[in-house]
């Protein structure tokens, strides 16, 4: 199963940090942002995924995040 979503995450650190909460949530995934892409794209790769999860995760951490389509 593979997600995607737009968020505004900008940096590198920040997209480190909220890779590895999100890894906490989701082991064994596959997991990185494009944040050369105008969407600031994150994509996950795994077996179990909520992209409800994945978006409230995003949001308490005080970043923008929605499917993308």
């Amino acid at each position: 199963m593979i997600e995607v979503f737009k968020t505004n995450v900008h940096g590198e650190v920040q997209s480190r940090m909220l890779i590895s909460k999100l890894l906490e949530q989701f082991p064994a995934s596959k997991i990185n942002f494009d944040l050369e892409d105008c969407d600031k794209v994150l994509r996950i790769e795994g077996r179990y995924l909520c992209a409800k999860r994945i978006i409230e995760l995003l949001k308490l951490n005080g970043h923008y995040c929605e499917v993308l389509t």
